[in-house]
This record gives structure tokens, C-alpha cells and sequence, in this order.
């Protein structure tokens, strides 16, 4: 992609790019042009004082405009599910068996004897420059905070936040177990996540436990957390029916709690997994259910696919990952994230949306037609941070851009994008990713 010569334009403030390709369903306002079998139209591209300023059909540009040759052109990813805080551990503290509860007992393991502020700050870090270099414009990340964590993790939550101001938006949700709530650390953690400007949030599990069948109290533990967040004025972000356990009934629970309290907030639910192996009578009850109380799912296929359905030497069974389409289908806002990254619940991944968009295309075939499944990875996710000027090529929106050399889907999908160019504000940053040897002083540094 360096081919392209943006260093050409790094510094003009006004200049087009010519000969683009851009999903339809990301461009808002009138169309430039036809789309074509991939949903794909193209168009040229003007960029002002580091804005949108228009998108014109094919052959708009002047002479001097820079020519992408056809090349596609997405606004910047916004990756709503991650563990910043926990990434890149892997290298200290693996999973033993690649299971779910190998993977919760590692990481407590690792997180009671290690993650002291500087830890969690350099490794938040390293991944916020790998999202960064890779084109990501905003991140939401679930932050652990079964006491004492909180009081270390928040404050380094909020500094990161400032210094990444202006480059990526920084959103942050707590995570324990519900039953933690029931303690005095739970209206401690509300208080500190209502500080921070936060998101409140838990899994639907107990503490060293499983997402398995509804514990006794369930519901009264729920609504102690909803509660919460209604008292304080937060939005809810939760980890649900992470398995495949035909028990892990959560999401319709979820649901109703949020119908019957009169929950105004955002609600985004995670993971879901359970509800593929539901029969198809409680899918459709649930479907229902999560779209009367307006509740968003993000779905986490890298991850899920990695923990469900795992045995020592048996090939898994089921993908892992939530009815996607049947979600959509539903009218329920549907976004795709990356969730954990070189750490017990998933040991690789590099904090890189295409990454995810590819794997997830083909995981749980988001294709033929691809339809406007690309909104899942930018402007569904933008709208559930409330990020209004995030997600789509937009007039008037930052030109916070993402220029592949792939001039097609088909392309894009079947080799690795690391020439991409990134833009922020109209000008090509540096791409380089953070080399590994940065976290040896914390990892060990490999013999």
C-alpha cells in the first residue's frame, strides 16, 4: 500500500482520493454510485481540514487527486468488547487446557500476584498502539474489578483515557462476578465506575464458577445490579451465557429485569453462546424479549470459538457463537469485537478489527450477500458508545480512515491487509506495530 504514495499528502489540507471502493451501507446520505454484488460502490473522496467534506460519484476528482486504483476505504473501526487490562499475559500465564474455567483460574491467579498499576498500565498500553497502528477509533474495555482491583485498575483506566484522547476513544466497564455484587464491594464498584464516567457491568456467573444453569437468587442479584446503575445513571455492559450449556439461560432474564425496571440506559449483552443450543421455541421467545427491552448484542467469535466446545481430544462440535442472523433478522443491533487478546481466554489475536472481520465473515458466514454486516465492525458499535461521528464515511465527520490496497471484499478477505494506510484527521500516521520485546521487563523475556 506504501505504492500509493501517501506521503504525497501527509501535510495538504485539501486533496481527494480518487478511484475509491466503499461499502454502501457505510456511506451515509445519497449514494455516489451503484453498488455492486459485494454491496461495494465506487466513488472519489474529498478531504478538508482533516474532514469528510464530500463523496462524489467516480470521475469527480481534479487532476493531482491521489488514485487509489480502485482500492476499498472504510472509516475507522470501532472495537466494542475487549480486555485491555488483561491482554498480552500469555507469555507468564497460560491456559493449561485451553478450557473457560483453566482460563478464569490462571487469570486470578496471575491477576492476584501481578497486576500492580504499572503492569496493567504498560500492557493497556501495548494494545491500545497495536489498535491504533491497525485503524481502530474507538475501544471499548471491561475492566476486572473484584476487589481489591478496582482501586488499582480504575485509576489506570482513566489515565490511559486522557492520554489517548483525541486518538481513540476510551470507554470502560467493570467485571466480576454477579455474586460480588451482593457484598459491600458492589456499591463500592458503582461508585468508582460512576466516578470514572464508566459503564457498569458483570458477568452473569458466580464467583469461580461457570455460565451454567441459573443459580438460586439469580434474580435478585440481577436486579441488585440494575439497580445500581439506575441509582447512578450508567449504562450496563454484561458477560452472558458464555457457554454452551443448555441451562445458561441469562439473556431472557436480562430481558424481562430490564422491562419490568423501566431500565432507560444502553444495554449491551455479550458472548450469548448458550442460546445456539436452545431450542428453537425459547430462541424465538428470547429474540423477542432482547428486542421489546432494546438490549445490543456484541458477539465475540475469535474468543468463543477458542473456549467452546473444547475436550482434550475430541474435535469440537459447534462454532461457539450466538445466532447472529437471527439476532438481525430481529431488528436487534448486532456488533462484532475482539474481546481478549494474548491472555487465558484467548491466546492470540493483535487487537486488529480486520483480523475480525475476516475470521467472523467466515466463522459465521457473513456473506453471500454480505449484506450491511459491515455496520457490525464500525457504526453499530459506534452507536452503541454513542459515538455519532464514528462509523460511517460521513460529511463532515473526522476523516479517520482505513485505505487497503484489497479492491474487494474477496480480496480483502483472503490476504492479510498489514500494508493498509491509516488516516486520522486526513493524514497518514505511522503503522508500525509495538514490538513484543517492549513487555519482556513484565513477561520474562523468552529463553
Amino acid at each position: 500500500m506504501k505504492r500509493l504514495g501517501f506521503a504525497d499528502i501527509a501535510d495538504r489540507p485539501h486533496y481527494w482520493l480518487a478511484d475509491a471502493r466503499a461499502q454502501a451501507c457505510l456511506i451515509e446520505g445519497s449514494l455516489p454510485g451503484t453498488p455492486d454484488f459485494e454491496g461495494l460502490v465506487r466513488c472519489d473522496i474529498e478531504i478538508r481540514d482533516g474532514r469528510i467534506a464530500a463523496t462524489a460519484p467516480l470521475g469527480t476528482a481534479p487532476a493531482g487527486a491521489v488514485d487509489l486504483r480502485g482500492g476499498l476505504v472504510w472509516p475507522g473501526f470501532v472495537d466494542v468488547h475487549t480486555h485491555l487490562d488483561k491482554g498480552h499475559i500469555w507469555p507468564r500465564s497460560p491456559n493449561p487446557d485451553g478450557s473457560f474455567l483453566g482460563a478464569a483460574g490462571t487469570t486470578l491467579s496471575d491477576r492476584s500476584a501481578r497486576w500492580t498499576a504499572d503492569d496493567v498500565h504498560r500492557r493497556m498500553e501495548f494494545g491500545l498502539e497495536c489498535a491504533w497502528a491497525q485503524g481502530t477509533v474507538a475501544v471499548r474495555t471491561h475492566v476486572d474489578s473484584l476487589a481489591p482491583q478496582a482501586e488499582i485498575s480504575w485509576p489506570v483506566f482513566k489515565a490511559m483515557r486522557d492520554a489517548w484522547a483525541g486518538r481513540i476513544e476510551l470507554q470502560g466497564t467493570s467485571l466480576m462476578p454477579m455474586d460480588a455484587f451482593a457484598e459491600a464491594q458492589g456499591d463500592r464498584l458503582a461508585d468508582i465506575v460512576a466516578d470514572a464516567g464508566g459503564i457498569l457491568g458483570c458477568g452473569t456467573r458466580l464467583n469461580g464458577g461457570a455460565h451454567e444453569a441459573l443459580p438460586p437468587g439469580f434474580r435478585e442479584l440481577l436486579e441488585r445490579i440494575f439497580r445500581l446503575a439506575m441509582d447512578r445513571g450508567l449504562d450496563m455492559d454484561l458477560h452472558v451465557d458464555e457457554s454452551g450449556d443448555l441451562g445458561a439461560k441469562a439473556l431472557i432474564e436480562i430481558a424481562h429485569m430490564a422491562e419490568r425496571l423501566g431500565f432507560k440506559g444502553r444495554l449491551q449483552c455479550g458472548h450469548c453462546c448458550s442460546l445456539a443450543m436452545q431450542p428453537d421455541e425459547f430462541v424465538t421467545e428470547t429474540l423477542r424479549a432482547v428486542a421489546q427491552a432494546g438490549i445490543a448484542i456484541v458477539s465475540l467469535p475469535m474468543c468463543n470459538m477458542y473456549l467452546q466446545g473444547r475436550s482434550t481430544g475430541r474435535t469440537p462440535r459447534w462454532r461457539g457463537i450466538t445466532l447472529l442472523h437471527e439476532l438481525r433478522s430481529e431488528g436487534i443491533p448486532v456488533s462484532i469485537a475482539s474481546d481478549n487478546c494474548r491472555d487465558p481466554f484467548y491466546a492470540f489475536g493483535d487487537h486488529d478489527m480486520l483480523e475480525v472481520m475476516t475470521q467472523a465473515t467466515r466463522i459465521a458466514h457473513l456473506d453471500h450477500p454480505f449484506g450491511d454486516w459491515p455496520t457490525s465492525f464500525t457504526s453499530v458499535p459506534a452507536e452503541v458508545m454513542g459515538l455519532a461521528d464514528h462509523g460511517r464515511l460521513k460529511l463532515g465527520a473526522p476523516a479517520d480512515l482505513v485505505l487497503l490496497s484489497a479492491r474487494f471484499m474477496s480480496e480483502m478477505l483472503s490476504r492479510s491487509q498489514a500494508d493498509r494506510i491509516v488516516l486520522r484527521g486526513g493524514r497518514a500516521i505511522d503503522t508500525s506495530l509495538p514490538d513484543y520485546r517492549e513487555l519482556d521487563g513484565l513477561l520474562g523475556a523468552p529463553a
